[in-house]
């Protein structure tokens, strides 16, 4: 899991990466800089609900060592 996790993550940082190129700064809100924008938007949620993913895994591990 860790590692599935890991991977999604580099990923949609690279999306993050590739669509910070994509925008253009006289116009960020229309055309092609909109569908940019969203992707960097879905990018970053997926980003933290894999890392709340992680984190209660871990929680998890450390309940089931202590019963």
């Amino acid at each position: 899991m860790k590692l599935f996790t890991i991977i999604i993550t580099v990923i949609a940082i690279a999306l993050i990466g590739y669509n910070v190129t994509q925008i253009n700064l006289e116009a960020p809100f229309e055309g092609q800089s909109v569908v940019a924008l969203i992707t960097i938007l879905a990018s970053l949620c997926a980003i933290a609900l894999l890392q709340i993913l992680r984190l209660s895994k871990k929680v998890d591990q450390q309940l089931k060592n202590n019963n």
